[in-house]
């Protein structure tokens, strides 16, 4: 296993215009009209992992974008993030984009994730309501902070726990920690844990850990690290969910019996991102989808 961290370099670049150049982005995106974007002489670009033409995937099915806007910004290397919601017809999808922007304000990558749950066979996440979340816009202050590499150790951690999950913890958890997958709350979440009959999603973050629900999750692979907002407490995180489908029955760390929901070999494909304060884990969104099983990565080789 390797884990890719990201370099700090020092730049220019202010939050103020990276959100413009996001806002500029979507708003040419909104319009299906690329050349409205000041794009680098080299760009990178993916959608749903997988590198593409600027101009094709969802720049040719897009019919409007949605209110959800969660953005963030790393300073240091020029990267933008957001996460929203995006219309394909009539059909809704939850969202998310990074983009690094260059010095002098052309963008030279894109990342884009859609979670088209009509294509995804992952349904029990189908909800298409999207909400703003205070705790994930707040400016954390600065004694509360942690340092680059410790705020990427705590989301690395997180992988840690969750891949091969036996309920050893290797990351901290603040006590109010929630986490939102492709739109849908996954913890504390009573009213889906009876709806969706996912009895985990009514406990907490580590609660879920501790119990060793995940354990059908065989590795964490290709982890990446692009985007750190420090005054915010913000890490985004890349990388895939194995699962080789080989896991029956099993118990969790109390004695229940719980058989495997994955009982074929697939691969998540996440854009996960981790809310730090004072040290620990105060909130994740995430969204994911599925991809052929050990499928790899574009990014690997930037």
């Amino acid at each position: 296993m390797s884990t890719k961290l990201e370099n700090a370099a020092p730049s220019t670049h202010t939050r103020e215009a990276l959100y413009k150049s996001l806002d500029n982005y979507l708003g040419a995106l909104a319009a299906k009209d690329p050349s409205k974007v000041l794009w680098a002489d080299e760009v990178f670009n993916t959608e749903d992992n997988v590198a593409i033409e600027v101009g094709d995937g969802l720049w040719g099915t897009i019919t409007g974008l949605g209110d959800y806007d969660l953005r963030f910004a790393d300073v240091k290397t020029g990267q933008v993030g957001f996460f929203g919601a995006v219309e394909e017809t009539n059909d809704t999808s939850a969202f998310t984009v990074r983009l690094k922007v260059e010095r002098d304000g052309r963008i030279s990558e894109v990342e884009t994730l859609v979670v088209r749950i009509a294509f995804g066979g992952i349904d029990i996440f189908a909800n298409k309501n999207f909400w703003d979340k205070p705790v994930l816009n707040e400016i954390v202050p600065p004694e509360r902070r942690r340092k680059r590499e410790r705020m990427i150790t705590l989301a690395d951690g997180y992988f840690d726990t969750l891949q091969l999950n036996d309920g050893e913890i290797f990351t901290k958890f603040h006590p109010d920690c929630d986490r939102v997958e492709n739109g849908t709350q996954s913890t504390n979440n009573k009213a889906f844990a009876e709806a969706a009959n996912y009895p985990i999603a009514a406990l907490g973050c580590e609660a879920q850990f501790k119990l060793g629900q995940y354990k059908y999750d065989d590795e964490l692979r290709a982890r990446r690290f692009p985007l750190i907002d420090e005054e915010r407490g913000l890490v985004l995180a890349g990388g895939f969910i194995d699962h080789a489908g080989r896991l029956g029955d099993y118990q969790l760390t109390d004695g229940t019996p719980l058989t495997s929901p994955f009982r074929r070999p697939h691969s998540f494909y996440l854009l996960e991102l981790f809310k730090i304060d004072d040290g620990a884990i105060r909130q994740i969104e995430a969204n994911f989808i599925n991809v052929p099983y050990k499928m790899p990565s574009p990014w690997d080789q930037r």
